[in-house]
C-alpha cells in the first residue's frame, strides 16, 4: 500500500502552496503505512504508530529534515463558541 500511496501523497504535496494544506482521505492501514513510508520509518516499525480510530487524523509537516509526525489519532473538533441567541 504505501508503494502507492506515498508518491501519490508527495505529488500532490508538490503542488500545495506553501502555507496550504493537503487533505488525504483513506482507511486507516493505509494511512498509517503511508506515514511510515513518509517517516522513513522500517515497515516493520509501522504498528509501532497504532491504528486510527473512525474519524480521526493525523497531522504532518515538511521540515528540512523531512516529513514529520505533528500529531496522530487526534479527534476531537474544539467545542463551538455558543452565542445569548443559541
Amino acid at each position: 500500500m504505501a508503494d502507492r500511496a506515498a508518491p501519490l501523497v508527495l505529488e500532490h504535496a508538490a503542488k500545495v502552496p506553501e502555507d496550504g494544506t493537503l487533505v488525504v482521505v483513506s482507511h486507516g492501514g493505509t494511512i498509517r503505512t503511508t506515514i511510515g513510508r513518509l517517516l522513513g520509518l522500517a515497515p516493520h516499525s509501522w504498528e509501532s504508530l497504532g491504528g486510527l480510530s473512525n474519524c480521526c487524523w493525523s497531522v504532518l509537516g515538511e521540515g528540512a529534515r523531512g516529513w514529520r509526525l505533528l500529531e496522530h489519532n487526534a479527534g476531537t473538533l474544539p467545542e463551538p463558541v455558543l452565542g445569548d441567541d443559541d
